[in-house]
């Protein structure tokens, strides 16, 4: 119960600075139909009801199965597995990401069909899930983050030197949207699980730093389609 009220409680004052700017607007400048403004505001309170279910279920259930998951995962004591379930974890909460499907709709739109959806979803989940594969083995073997942030990005622009230039945008918006509410909470329970498993061996920074690192892995992936494409 303390969980729920505390949700709404976030839910509404996230929620409220929207409103209100909205209201300030079409009482200084929109004049908007009144039709459209009640609209908004019903848009408004099913928007911030489906917030509220999804983050009391993200707390409820999505955080504790990512660090069980992570814990199992660890404690079985074999790289492969860790680094294959750290791959299709990360593929498949990609494939379910609400602004993943958002950005695959616009491009495809604006496109006119000729990056479709389907291709630009599958592709950022790929990235998606080789980087947070590869995060588990910076937990493991306690590489420093900042080596394989430079290393990432290095590779980032040098491949946008070859790649067509309506691509590159798209490509760090899909590093944007893979940090979106369904990607996060998961990955994050995911790290803590496995370093929690490692114990004294790992400091309490390696928990953290995998969504950094997840999200090159779509801005690689976006740019090597283009080059594909191009």
């Amino acid at each position: 119960m303390h969980k729920a009220k505390e949700t709404l409680r976030e839910v509404f004052f996230a929620m409220l600075p929207v409103v209100v700017v909205v209201v300030i607007l079409q009482l200084t400048l929109l004049h908007l139909p009144v039709e459209v403004l009640w609209r908004f505001f019903g848009g408004a309170a099913m928007v911030g009801g489906g917030l509220f279910l999804f983050l009391l279920g993200v707390q409820i259930g999505m955080l504790p199965m990512g660090e069980l998951i992570g814990s199992a995962l660890a404690g079985q004591g074999k790289l492969w597995l860790l680094i294959i379930f750290g791959f299709f974890i990360g593929f498949v909460v990609t494939v379910a990401e609400p602004d993943v499907r958002v950005l695959a709709l616009q491009v495809d739109l604006a496109s006119g069909g000729v990056i479709s959806r389907s291709v630009l979803v599958y592709t950022i989940a790929l990235g998606l899930g080789i980087f947070v594969a590869l995060a588990m083995l910076r937990t493991i073997f306690n590489i420093p983050l900042v080596y394989l942030l430079i290393s990432g990005y290095g590779m980032i622009f040098t491949i946008a030197a070859f790649t067509p230039p309506h691509f590159i945008p798209v490509s760090f918006d899909a590093g944007g949207v893979t940090t979106g509410p369904m990607a996060v909470p998961f990955i994050l329970a995911l790290g803590v699980g496995v370093a929690a498993v490692l114990g004294g061996k790992r400091t309490t920074a390696d928990r953290f730093g995998l969504v950094a690192l997840a999200s090159i892995g779509p801005v690689l992936a976006v740019l090597l389609l283009g080059v594909i494409y191009q």
